[in-house]
């Protein structure tokens, strides 16, 4: 009994132990191997780095003088500083620049008058009578008049002269013939400047007139010839119509004819 089991048991291990020695063995190759390849691996050389620099021409030295120490200067801690502030001047008012002057013109000289008649105011103007008769009708500005062809009251700016159709007119002063005209009112009307304020009015004379616009006359020259072309004074008969302005104001001719 006890020789049977020990032969068993020699058997088992003999197996099983032949294995485990092998695998003992493998183990122990490996480690052997590794450490043998960390040995044998040496480190690669490195190679130095031999940097090369060219001469250069040395500078010549520069000379530097320091300053010499000056002494420290003791602040005083209880001194007082007082800050002055400065004061500010009130801007002035910049006056604009004046502008440059327009350049002076040249007056140009005066247009050439024409001479006239002076007349003096102590002297007033003294006319001759343009026609001999009767006077019919007066001159009336600040009251009204009859006028016995329209049958209404009037002023009237100037007289009336009674004559023989045909009787020769002539002028009360000397002057220029400023218009000759039939006047719806006062029929043939020839009107003369005197070159001093005043202008003189004929009407009611006959178409056929002895002077055009523009003609110059003298005192007593003829200058047309009674008529009765006046339709608002054609109750009159044959008349002169004889008005005067002086400055565009009526006046009375009675009061200047000599």
């Amino acid at each position: 009994m006890d020789n049977r089991g020990k032969r068993q048991t020699s058997s088992l291990f003999g197996g099983m132990g032949f294995y485990i020695a092998l695998l003992v063995c493998v183990i122990a190759a490996g480690v052997v191997g590794y450490f043998a390849l960390l040995n044998n691996k040496e480190p690669e050389p490195q190679q130095d780095v031999v940097l090369t620099m060219e001469p250069s021409e040395p500078e010549p030295s520069q000379s530097v003088s320091l300053p010499d120490d000056e002494p420290a200067r003791p602040v005083a801690g209880d001194e007082h500083l007082e800050i002055q502030r400065p004061t500010l001047q009130p801007i002035k008012d910049l006056e604009p620049d004046p502008e440059p002057e327009a350049p002076v013109q040249p007056e140009a000289p005066p247009p050439a008058e024409e001479p006239q008649q002076t007349v003096s105011a102590e002297e007033p103007m003294v006319m001759v009578s343009p026609l001999a008769g009767e006077t019919a009708a007066v001159f009336s500005m600040d009251q009204l008049t009859y006028d016995a062809t329209l049958g209404d009251w009037r002023t009237h700016d100037g007289i009336d002269i009674q004559a023989p159709a045909g009787t020769a007119v002539a002028a009360a002063a000397a002057g220029t013939v400023l218009s000759v005209e039939e006047d719806h009112r006062l029929g043939t009307t020839i009107v003369v400047d005197h070159h001093n304020g005043f202008v003189t009015t004929y009407a009611s004379l006959q178409p056929d007139t002895a002077v055009l616009a523009g003609d110059s006359v003298s005192a007593g020259g003829i200058i047309g010839t009674v008529g009765n072309t006046s339709l608002s004074e054609a109750g009159l008969g044959a008349h002169l119509h004889f008005a005067v302005t002086e400055n565009g104001e009526a006046v009375d001719p009675a009061e200047l004819l000599g």
